[in-house]
């Protein structure tokens, strides 16, 4: 399953050094604005303990993580609607993501100049939302024409479309993002094909200094003033710190950073799991002396499709999934204590996969 996840922001908030710190590619850094013409590509892996405490009790060969692709997207500034700093290559590369997370400097530093002369992240947030709003303006009016020529010669479905287009037109023209304009599924079939930027799930990630990594400063309080009402989660981040332990080859080196720096985990581990949910992912597993995996589905996908996921033989000739959930399979300890205790269930075709749920699929083909 192809998911990408969009790193954005403007220039010099540190996204690609998060990047870094999350992904299997290593991009260059620079204290410079628009030193860079492409975005990054990579692959993350989703921190899932489950997998390791699995392992406890089934000795295995490979331990295998869900992961989601993940792209930095070079910053944007004023006036990339209209191609500024190749920004209309830029906001194609954001129209290519499922999800964004964006990236938001709450650090001062004057080594690393800002490029619109101070730290302000509630203004980064303003500047960034308008250059998506206006590019998806520029998208509506372009359909709203076709549909136009259609509803002349009484297409009542042109009529119809217009009159979703039109409200959609205007929750933009008041500054508004489509992910917070309610529209019915009927209506949102008008919109499913052009891909809006702002109507992708966003989280907002404020990166700090290595002070602020517990607890914050008074940036990231202004942002959750400015983003109180919208619904969505705010994570921070020192990207500095996380580089350094992102470097940590050992374990235990790892914990005692951490520990320093008072932290439970990596913070970009935290930003990993929240974009695989907000992505609308979950995982399952699959447990054996060769292997333990997690899998990618979406949330609400049955036992056939989760067998998909697999390969799709096992889709094609699914006959039933044998199902133990991971909290039972814990507390028994093996496949067999949840037989004999009557907690392993034969599911069939319309049974709904939950997060973390243990499958072993029977097939014919």
């Amino acid at each position: 399953m192809s998911l990408q996840c969009g790193i954005i922001g403007i220039a010099n908030t540190g996204k690609t050094t998060i990047f870094n710190c999350m992904s299997n590619v290593k991009a260059e850094t620079s204290n410079f604005a628009f030193t860079s013409n492409k975005s990054n590509i990579g692959v993350i892996h989703v921190p899932d303990q489950r997998l390791y405490e699995l392992e406890k009790l089934v000795p295995t060969q490979r331990v295998v993580h869900a992961t989601v692709e993940i792209v930095d997207i070079p910053g944007l500034t004023k006036g990339a609607n209209q191609g500024e700093g190749v920004g209309n290559k830029f906001l194609a590369d954001i129209r290519n993501t499922d999800a964004l997370i964006h990236v938001l400097r709450c650090f001062d530093d004057d080594n690393l100049p800002h490029i619109d002369g101070s730290v302000d992240p509630v203004r980064d947030i303003e500047n960034i939302d308008f250059e998506l709003q206006v590019k998806d303006l520029e998208s509506v009016e372009k359909k709203m024409q076709r549909f136009e020529k259609m509803a002349r010669v009484g297409d009542k479905d042109a009529k119809h479309g217009m009159e979703v287009l039109g409200k959609v037109k205007s929750h933009l023209e008041s500054l508004g993002n489509v992910r917070d304009l309610k529209l019915e599924p009927l209506e949102r079939k008008y919109i499913d094909d052009l891909f809006l930027l702002t109507i992708k799930p966003v989280m907002f990630v404020c990166n700090v200094d290595d002070a602020a990594a517990v607890k914050g400063n008074a940036y990231v309080e202004r942002v959750k003033e400015h983003l109180k009402d919208r619904h969505v989660e705010i994570l921070t981040v020192a990207a500095r710190l996380e580089a350094e332990i992102a470097d940590f080859d050992n374990d235990e080196d790892k914990a005692l950073f951490l520990a320093d720096a008072g932290l439970e985990e990596p913070g970009v581990n935290r930003m990993v799991r929240s974009a695989y949910g907000m992505l609308n992912l979950l995982s399952f597993f699959t447990v054996g002396a060769d292997e333990i995996r997690a899998w990618t589905i979406h949330k609400g996908m049955t036992a056939p499709q989760a067998a998909g996921a697999i390969h799709s033989d096992l889709e094609r000739g699914f006959i039933r999934a044998e199902v133990i959930k991971y909290a039972d399979f814990i507390a028994l300890g093996s496949e067999h204590a949840c037989k004999e205790k009557g907690k392993l269930m034969v599911e069939g075709k319309n049974y709904v996969v939950c997060d973390g749920d243990i499958l072993h699929i029977r097939f014919n083909v």
